[in-house]
C-alpha cells in the first residue's frame, strides 16, 4: 500500500550526512553548515515545496560556497573605494600572496640564521621604497589605530592641537576626537568652523603640547568664506606635526590634483603621515605610519602597538599591493573613459539581443570611502529599468548597481572589463 504521507519518505539527517557528495561538502564547509543546508531542504520537503526525492539536490544547492558568510559582489555603484563593499579589491599578486602566507610561514624568522627576525620586514621595506621620503614606517591594523598609537605615544597626558574644523565624524557615528580622547589626551581646538591660520596653531603651543594634528577633511567639504594654513605653514612650531591624509594615496595623482599625498605632505615638512592602505593604495585594511625616524621609534616601541599590529595575512597581501602591478582601485582610477563608453554600448547592445531594455549612457564616478570628496570622474554605465536593482542584487553571484532617475545604472568604472561576461550573464538571469 503507498504510504499517503509522502512526507515519511524525507531522509533522515544521518543518512544525508553520509552520502558522499554531503560528506565531501563536510571537509570543505564544516560539518555545522551542511547540516544547516540539509534542514533547510528537508523544510522544503515538509512544506510541499519540494519532493522528498529532490532532497539531496536541494541540499547540495543550498551549500554556500565558502564556510563564510561573505559573498562576492559585483560592484557597479562606479563608487572605487565603497566601504560597504569591503573598500579595496585586492589585485591577483595580493591574493596569491595571501594565500602563500596562510599557512606558516617566516613572518617573523630568518631562514639563512635560523633566528627570530623583524615581523614583516618584506612589507615594510616595500612600503619604505615606495615614500622614500619617509625616514621610517610602520604598520598598525587602520587607519584609526595608527592615530590611536600617535596620541598614546606622543601625547600621554597632553594637549592635541587641532583645528575645530577637523573634529570630523566619519562613517556609522565614528568621530575622530572621541577617539583621541579615550587615550587621555587632551584636544586644544583652535580656529573656527570654517576659518583657522597658522596663528591660530601657534597661540596655542604650550609645556602640555604634544602634537599638531592635521587631518585632511576627506568626506566632506566646506566651501565659501574659509581659510587652512598648509602643511609648510605648520612646520617649526617645536612640537611634532601629525598629518592624517586618509585616503592613502602615496604619490600625487593626476585625477586627484587636491588629494594630499604622503610623499608631498612628508615633503612639506610633517613628522609623521597617517593613511589608510585599503583606499587609493588598493591594498588590505591596514594603517600606515611614515615619517620621522626617531618618532616611528616611539610608535613601534610603545606597549600598545603590540595590541594594534596586523597579522600575517595583511602583511603579505600590503607587500603584494606595494611591489606587484597595479591593484584594482588604481586601474579603475585610470581608466579610460573612452574606453567605458565603448564597452557599455558593447554590453547593451548583446543584452538588446535578449529583449533587455539596456542603453548605453554616460555617468560620473567617484572615489568613495572618505577620500577626494566632490571629485567626479567621467564613466559609462549601462542603463536599465529599475526593477533590476533589487533583482541583480538577489542574485548569484550579486550586483550592485545605483538607481537614477528611475533607471538602474550599472557603472563601468567598477567592473573590470575581463568580468562583462559574467556581468552579462547576471543581467540576462534577471530578464
Amino acid at each position: 500500500m503507498t504510504d499517503p504521507d509522502p512526507r515519511r519518505r524525507i531522509p533522515g539527517t544521518d543518512t544525508l550526512l553520509a552520502l558522499p557528495q554531503l560528506a565531501k561538502a563536510q571537509d570543505v564547509l564544516g560539518r555545522d553548515v551542511v547540516k544547516a543546508s540539509i534542514a533547510t531542504a528537508q523544510q522544503r520537503a515538509r512544506a510541499g515545496e519540494i519532493s522528498p526525492d529532490d532532497v539531496v539536490d536541494a541540499a547540495l544547492d543550498a551549500l554556500p560556497a565558502t564556510a563564510s558568510q561573505c559573498r562576492p559582489v559585483f560592484n557597479a555603484t562606479g563608487v572605487l573605494v565603497h566601504t560597504n563593499l569591503g573598500r579595496a579589491p585586492l589585485s591577483t599578486a595580493a591574493l596569491d600572496a595571501v594565500q602563500a602566507a596562510s599557512g606558516t610561514t617566516d613572518v617573523e624568522f630568518d631562514l639563512a640564521t635560523g633566528s627570530r627576525a623583524r615581523r614583516g620586514r618584506g612589507a615594510l621595506a616595500a612600503l619604505a621604497a615606495a615614500v622614500p621620503d619617509a625616514e621610517a614606517v610602520h604598520v598598525v591594523n587602520n587607519n584609526a589605530a595608527a592615530l590611536l598609537l600617535c596620541a598614546l605615544a606622543l601625547a600621554p597626558s597632553k594637549e592635541i592641537v587641532i583645528s575645530r574644523g577637523e573634529l570630523i565624524e566619519i562613517g556609522d557615528g565614528f568621530r575622530i576626537p572621541d577617539l583621541l580622547a579615550s587615550t587621555g589626551a587632551r584636544l586644544r581646538e583652535v580656529g573656527t568652523t570654517n576659518r583657522t591660520t597658522a596663528r591660530d596653531y601657534a597661540d596655542a603651543i604650550g609645556p602640555d603640547t604634544g602634537f599638531v594634528l592635521k587631518i585632511h577633511p576627506s568626506n566632506y567639504l566646506v566651501t565659501g568664506f574659509t581659510a587652512t594654513p598648509s602643511v609648510r605653514e605648520l612646520t617649526g612650531l617645536g612640537v611634532p606635526l601629525v598629518v592624517d591624509i586618509g585616503s592613502g594615496l602615496l604619490t600625487p595623482h593626476p585625477a586627484l590634483p587636491d588629494e594630499p599625498d604622503a610623499a608631498s605632505v612628508l615633503r612639506d615638512g610633517a613628522d609623521v603621515v597617517t593613511a589608510s592602505g585599503d583606499k587609493l593604495l588598493g591594498g588590505p585594511q591596514a594603517g600606515l605610519l611614515l615619517g620621522n625616524d626617531a618618532l616611528v621609534a616611539r610608535l613601534r616601541r610603545h606597549p600598545s602597538a603590540r595590541a594594534l599590529r596586523v597579522d600575517k595575512l595583511t602583511l603579505a597581501a600590503l607587500e603584494a599591493t606595494l611591489r606587484g602591478p597595479e591593484p584594482p582601485v588604481t586601474r579603475a582610477l585610470n581608466a579610460d573613459p573612452a574606453t567605458l563608453t565603448a564597452r557599455a554600448e558593447r554590453l547593451a547592445a548583446r543584452l538588446r539581443e535578449h529583449d533587455v531594455d539596456a542603453h548605453a549612457v554616460t555617468s560620473e564616478a567617484m572615489v568613495g570611502g572618505g577620500g577626494a570628496p566632490g571629485v567626479t570622474l567621467p564613466s559609462a554605465a549601462v542603463s536599465l529599468p529599475e526593477s533590476y536593482a533589487a533583482a541583480l542584487r538577489a542574485g548569484d553571484p550579486p550586483v550592485v548597481g545605483r538607481v537614477e532617475r528611475g533607471r538602474c545604472l550599472l557603472d563601468l568604472r567598477t567592473i573590470d572589463a575581463e568580468t562583462d561576461d559574467r556581468l552579462l550573464e547576471a543581467v540576462r538571469r534577471c530578464g
